[in-house]
């Protein structure tokens, strides 16, 4: 691979307080950050930790809602949900390919997230039970990982930052999409009007979860942001996604799990009640509803398209040694 042989990517770039000081300063000047230039071993472990993380998510992402296009109502909605969890996955592949300029293979991404090593969302890790809950993931988990990922466009990493150009102009289609079905389901019978108001229920809390620990709980959030990898703190973010997911909710007659949300004039902003943490760290740990299902589902896929890699690489090896005999 192309990027391990990447300045600073065996660990010996000599990290001395002047190099440290001229990499900050790159960073306040707003300059990019690209693959041959030198950086400290911190900033590469953290974006190779968050690009992984990014990219893993996309991929088991497309778990919850692949489950529903053969159950899809119509011709129509089964071709928009086909389209997206294949967006999906080309989203997981572009960060992916972000991660390898950092001088990490895919394969020990992919290795790391089999043995539980590497983390993906939380949210994904929950069940998918009702059509509902496809535009509930549409709209609210969408519309949150937007919120989270539109500052990441001005990320100080160049490959990732010009990646997330088109991940967030395909996740904008994805929520209005999500949006547009549970418009349907709003203006339907009581019943599909029940079934979205429940799965709002089911998804409100792991959705505002998904934003991450309070900030002064947050581990990695305060040098992420010196070194403008992110650009908002958590509870910055998920107060933005409230307030702007509020109106929508109650354009659709839908009404919030939460009886201690109200406006606070003061702030000009939503309050909310307490986040259940226990939960959030239970299911992050690997204890979610579906967690061993996911990851059972990913290493089954892996293994079963091990043929079709050992194939690629076998007529790249090929077509190699042709061009080197020609020549």
């Amino acid at each position: 691979m192309y990027s391990q042989g990447l300045i600073g990517a065996d660990g010996r770039t000599e990290e001395t307080q002047d190099f440290l000081d001229r990499f900050q300063r790159r960073i306040d000047a707003e300059e990019k950050i690209e693959p041959m230039d030198a950086m400290p071993a911190g900033y590469r472990k953290t974006l190779v930790r968050q690009i992984g993380q990014h990219a893993h998510s996309e991929i088991v992402g497309m778990l919850p809602e692949g489950n529903w296009i053969t159950r899809a109502p119509s011709l129509r909605r089964k071709a928009a949900l086909l389209a997206k969890v294949q967006d999906e996955g080309g989203h997981g592949l572009y960060l992916y390919a972000a991660a390898e300029t950092l001088g990490v293979s895919r394969e020990e991404m992919t290795e790391e997230l089999h043995c539980g090593k590497a983390k993906y969302s939380s949210i994904f890790n929950y069940p998918t039970l009702s059509w509902a809950d496809i535009g509930i993931i549409g709209w609210l988990v969408d519309g949150a990982a937007i919120m989270n990922q539109i500052p990441l466009c001005r990320c100080s990493y160049g490959p990732y930052a010009r990646a997330m150009i088109r991940v967030c102009k395909e996740e904008s289609f994805h929520q209005r999409q999500g949006y547009e079905i549970c418009m349907a389901l709003a203006k339907g019978t009581p019943a599909q009007r029940e079934m979205l108001q429940d799965a709002l229920n089911r998804w409100w809390w792991p959705v505002l979860m998904m934003f991450g620990p309070h900030d002064a709980d947050s581990l990695h959030s305060d040098q992420s942001m010196a070194w403008k990898i992110k650009r908002f703190s958590n509870d910055e973010l998920r107060q933005k996604f409230i307030d702007a997911t509020v109106p929508q909710a109650e354009y659709l007659g839908l009404t919030f799990p939460d009886p201690e949300m109200r406006w606070n004039e003061e702030k000009g902003g939503w309050d909310h009640g307490p986040i259940d943490w226990d939960e959030f760290w239970r299911v992050v740990k690997g204890f979610g509803p579906m967690a061993c299902d996911r990851i059972a589902a990913r290493r089954k896929a892996w293994e079963d398209g091990a043929w079709v890699r050992e194939a690629a690489l076998a007529h790249a090896e090929k077509r190699r040694a042709r061009k080197m005999a020609a020549e």
